[in-house]
């Protein structure tokens, strides 16, 4: 039984393999988003199966929306967007926060001026969002 996961992996992962090898996009985009050291295959399948370039933030569900009415300001809260999306990213940046310069010094940053370590994080979150659509917008690692 513990053998079995592992079998379907990497028979998910050879089909994954083989279905970007047809679509050079993909497969450029694929290999544009391995280079950021925090990104791993399963991350990178998918955000490349998941996303479309519009309305980033909003889809992954990190975009925030404000509860006002009238002269009253609510919390402003992230909701809706795809959960698995969400998920994944949030384990990466985990990782990230731990490894990456540019996200700890973020994170530390957001952090240190009061914000909530969760709050800091889901802004880690939308920022690597952020430059991973430029990445594969211009193309460039």
């Amino acid at each position: 039984m513990i053998k079995c996961p592992d079998t379907e992996l990497e028979w998910d992962n050879a089909r994954l393999t083989k279905e970007f090898a047809q679509v050079v996009e993909w497969l450029e985009a694929y290999e544009l988003l391995l280079t950021v050291p925090v990104i791993g295959a399963g991350v990178a399948h998918t955000l490349l199966g998941e996303l479309s370039s519009r309305q980033v933030a909003a889809l992954c569900g990190l975009a925030p929306y404000n509860r006002d009415s009238g002269n009253m300001r609510g919390r402003r809260r992230i909701k809706g967007g795809r959960a698995l999306i969400r998920t994944i990213l949030y384990m990466a940046m985990l990782s990230a926060i731990q490894c990456n310069d540019v996200m700890k010094r973020y994170y530390s940053r957001l952090v240190a001026e009061g914000k909530h370590k969760k709050v800091a994080l889901t802004a880690c979150m939308r920022k690597m969002m952020t430059i991973l659509n430029a990445m594969v917008r211009d193309n460039k690692a």
